[in-house]
């Protein structure tokens, strides 16, 4: 898991974090959740489809998710398997803008 300032986070980090507003981005394929199933109150949007989703207009964004997009200040969360994918997902975000 990766989180702006933080590199990696743990599970009870992430609970933690979860306990305010903050987006939990999942950037595994959809075939992954469907084969290990979804973390819950995370959205789903996958590596490959990220850098198009961070850019969408809110209203595209909000259709397409199901979910508000973040503003480039608010606390964004990356998981997935094992943690090089998130790392590429905070990369692509931080060039966006997201602090």
């Amino acid at each position: 898991l990766c989180a702006g300032e933080a590199a990696s986070l743990s599970y009870q980090e992430l609970k933690d974090l979860k306990k305010n507003e903050v987006l939990h981005v999942d950037v595994r394929e959809r075939w992954e959740i469907d084969r290990f199933g979804k973390i819950p109150a995370s959205i789903n949007i996958p590596l490959g489809e990220l850098v198009e989703a961070l850019q969408m207009d809110p209203t595209e964004f909000k259709e397409k998710y199901n979910q508000k997009m973040p503003a480039k200040s608010d606390p964004v969360v990356f998981s997935c398997l094992a943690g090089k994918r998130s790392k590429q997902a905070l990369s692509f975000a931080t060039s966006l803008g997201f602090s």
